[in-house]
């Protein structure tokens, strides 16, 4: 979230234009590349600092203090209790997955499934208009510029969204509307059956 709200202008400007240089790095050079030069350009730097620090060591203007110890005595480990909650999350959200696109596939839901087709079609379009790498690319630039955009601008739009949401009603009143004036209306009541007519009583016959 820090790095999300530049809240640490130096941390945050080294981190977002490193990942928009290697991705785009990726339209040129295989991944395997793009990393081999990643870390021999971090080793270049790391080696320089430490061949440094030892020799102001060597002549003693260093009390011989490591340049990176502080990231080498992080403990990045897990423990058992969060490698268990870590895995169950994965699992969870594999089988949440797998469950998901096979009721799409197979049409548990009608409704659904044809939200999923439409989706599928239009992802179609997108693949033809460009790739994967540069939707990648397109998402890390909102990640680090769409929250703090709606932070600066919260109020506006606020208002914006809530000026959408009154014209999204509008149009669903109007259909509505349009759909009551429409719609046929339901078969008249029929008619009530005339009164059956007394019946006549007949005369016993004399002998």
């Amino acid at each position: 979230m820090d790095l999300v709200y530049w809240r640490n202008m130096r941390w945050t400007g080294v981190v977002f234009t490193g990942l928009v240089m290697c991705l785009a790095s990726l339209f040129q050079l295989s991944a395997i590349t793009v990393l081999s030069h990643v870390c021999l350009g971090i080793m270049c730097i790391t080696a320089t600092l430490r061949l440094y620090y030892k020799l102001l060591e060597l002549l003693r203007w260093n009390p011989g203090v490591h340049p990176f110890q502080s990231y080498l005595d992080y403990d990045s480990s897990l423990t058992d209790k969060e490698t268990v909650m870590l895995v169950e999350e994965v699992v969870l959200l594999v089988a949440f997955a797998v469950t998901e696109i096979k009721r799409l596939l197979f049409i548990e839901n009608v409704i659904d499934s044809i939200k999923f087709l439409l989706l599928l079609y239009l992802l179609t379009y997108v693949g033809i208009a460009t790739n994967g790498l540069t939707l990648i690319i397109a998402a890390v630039i909102a990640i680090f510029s769409l929250p703090l955009l709606y932070k600066k601008q919260q109020v506006r739009i606020r208002k914006v969204v809530r000026a959408l949401r009154a014209f999204v009603k509008k149009i669903r009143n109007l259909f509505d509307s349009l759909y009551e004036m429409v719609r046929p209306s339901s078969a008249p009541a029929s008619k009530p059956a005339p009164p059956a007519a007394p019946a006549i009583k007949q005369k016993p016959k004399s002998k």
